[in-house]
């Protein structure tokens, strides 16, 4: 057992740091919020707007309640605990939040708006002569005209009793107000994402002036309380046992464990069988010589891809089936490194687990009442034996992916560690939609390291923030070397972020796409096909775990079709695909049609001459060469 003499355990972030409370409606900006406070050094946590304040173990210096897709007069609709505004602290309530209060103060306050209003809008300003002092402050040292970007249907039908309105647009009335007598605000229009010019300066305002909050967040100040917590959680004698894979996450956990408790920290690593080509051997190099880590490799792949065996379309019991296994080995592994330590300096027993988990994953992980929902049971957070004989000790649990990059920086982790791409704990499984079988396993190894080392040779490594390539489930017909093949399809995906909640595709130039796709189908027996793919959400976007089908398309109503960037439109479906030769019966493509993804067939007639609505999807197909004729 760790030293029970060891003193007082340090407090944790939100204990030791002034705290923005951020209670989450189900808005698809709430992560930015805290991401924005991060960002001025404000320490910031978001909680399920269903949190009892009698619940919290600390007093936040400032509530901040989010938007949501509900209205806040429906049956069903989510409301903040009333306590909420008993806590003596500054509120400021953004899009339903503002109609939260409202809508507290007098149910009829909020109504459905004539207009729903949706993108760019004009915000003016009103300044308030003769009223106290924090009226203003919200908007203070910003332009009377300011940009703002709404999302929002209902509105407020009239200003709440004892409130002024602070701001206004066209088509909102009450876009800002202020209580009189009370630090309570409210805006209709979300000041966290980037199209709000200003934005962050008015949440600064909010933040620092209204709520009187120290900009005191850093990691150099994180580096030094969180190793004191550390050594005095684990005490004098207390050891721990670490999952590491060689990624920026585990890395930097092991790093600060080790500063912590330098040998009694014992770094594992896992071969489960789905690790990226190569994967094992130069994650010992890096981490034992490059350093000084102690760490131990096991092989244990053979017991993971037979455990695999048969799950073909269940990506949550493939998550499943690898962090129970992961447990089950580290258990195993923690009594032999206990054993192997009886009757020296080092013989406390092992109780705890490092785990990398990061802030996001905790997010993706909250299940509550109300708008959000669990996105998917994460591989850090969900998903462990229920008799797990190991605590577990996140270190990370607090930070972003960008703050773990520059806490790796300040430990003296080398650059590229620091700035390696994300991998999933379930790893390949999870990028093989289908059954995992060892010569799946190969061909997803192979592709991957291709499509890798070209973003490296082509200096592009650094701009994105995750690439991969995953395994389809599906077969197409191609010639290589004058023969018919029938073999299957990778699909690249290299995405940007910063903080891993939201991402843009990475726009390739087709003349590099073209030479990635050339080395995979050369150099990867099994595979004919390549695609690079799309996504319109995050999970879509990072998770491959999506429903693959193959599908015939053959449209006929003109009218249907449109060009929107590089995509042909029809309909509900966004098609990227190429047809090189006007006669040609069929193209293959992929096709997204509400958040479904779907390699598709897309039927060409006959006809020399082809009906002009035939010419317009033809022209919108992307001219990437990686798209081969079936």
């Amino acid at each position: 057992m760790a030293d029970n003499n060891a003193g007082v355990l340090p407090q944790e972030p939100k204990k030791m740091f002034d705290t923005i409370l951020v209670l989450d409606f189900g808005s698809q900006y709430t992560h930015l919020i805290t991401r924005r406070l991060r960002e001025l050094s404000i320490y910031c946590e978001m909680l399920p707007c269903t949190q009892k304040i009698a619940d919290l173990d600390f007093k936040p210096k400032g509530v901040i309640l989010s938007g949501g897709p509900y209205s806040v007069y429906e049956q069903g609709a989510p409301h903040a605990d009333p306590a909420v505004f008993d806590m003596g602290v500054p509120i400021l309530g953004i899009c339903y939040g503002l109609q939260e209060i409202a809508y507290r103060a007098d149910s009829k306050n909020v109504v459905a708006g004539e207009k729903r209003e949706y993108g760019h809008a004009v915000l003016n300003i009103t300044k308030h002569s003769g009223k106290q002092a924090h009226v203003d402050r919200l908007f203070e040292g910003l332009e009377k005209d300011m940009e703002v970007w709404m999302s929002h249907g209902d509105k407020l039908g009239k200003l709440p009793e004892g409130f002024v309105v602070v701001a206004q647009t066209e088509n909102a009335p009450f876009a800002g107000i202020a209580n009189e007598e009370k630090e309570v605000y409210g805006i209709q229009f979300h000041p966290e994402v980037t199209h709000t010019k200003k934005g962050t300066e008015l949440l600064k305002n909010f933040a620092v002036s209204i709520c009187k909050a120290e900009q005191k967040w850093t990691m150099k100040a994180f580096i030094g309380q969180e190793i004191e917590r550390i050594r005095t959680l684990v005490g004098d004698k207390g050891q721990v046992i670490g999952a590491v894979s060689g990624g920026v996450d585990s890395t930097v956990a092991a790093k600060l464990m080790h500063e912590a408790i330098g040998d009694r920290f014992h770094a594992v690593m896992v071969d489960n069988g789905v690790l990226r080509l190569n994967e094992a051997k130069q994650v010992k190099e890096v981490l034992t010589k490059g350093l000084g880590i102690n760490l131990t490799v096991i092989d244990a792949s053979d017991r993971f891809l037979d455990l695999l065996a048969g799950v073909k379309d269940d990506p949550e019991k493939k998550r499943k089936i690898i962090g129970n296994t992961f447990i089950e080995i580290f258990q195993e592994k923690a009594k032999e490194i206990a054993a192997a330590a009886h009757g020296s300096k080092n013989a406390g027993d092992i109780e705890f687990l490092l785990q990398g988990t990061l802030y996001p994953d905790v997010i993706e992980s909250i299940s509550f009442k109300g708008p959000s929902a669990t996105i998917k049971t994460h591989h850090n957070v969900g998903g462990l034996l229920e008799g797990m004989h190991l605590k577990l000790i996140e270190p990370l649990r607090e930070l972003f992916k960008d703050e773990v990059r520059e806490l790796g920086t300040q430990l003296g982790i080398p650059e590229d560690l620091v700035w390696r791409h994300p991998f999933p704990g379930p790893g390949l499984a999870i990028r093989i939609i289908g059954e995992v079988t060892r010569d799946q396993v190969r061909i997803a190894q192979e592709a991957d390291f291709i499509f890798i080392d070209e973003i490296k040779k082509a200096g592009l490594y650094r701009q994105i923030s995750q690439a991969y390539a995953a395994l389809l489930p599906v077969k197409a017909v191609g010639v290589m070397g004058d023969k018919r093949v029938h073999a299957q399809v990778i699909a690249l995906r290299a995405v940007q972020t910063t903080d891993f909640m939201t991402a843009d595709v990475f726009p390739f130039e087709t003349k590099f796409l073209s030479k990635v796709s050339t080395r995979i189908v050369n150099e990867v027996h099994g595979v004919c096909r390549v695609l690079y793919e799309g996504g319109f959400s995050r999970d879509a976007i990072l998770n491959p775990c999506a429903d693959v089908v193959q599908s015939p398309v053959s449209p006929r109503e003109p009218s249907k079709w449109s060009r929107v960037e590089d995509s042909a439109v029809y309909g509900d479906t966004i098609f990227s695909g190429r047809v090189s030769r006007r006669n040609s019966r069929r193209c293959m493509c992929t096709s997204t049609s509400k958040g479904r993804l779907a390699l598709t067939t897309l039927e060409i007639p006959k006809h020399r001459s082809l009906p002009s609505w035939y010419s317009i999807m033809i022209s919108c197909l992307l001219s990437t060469p990686i798209f081969n004729l079936v």
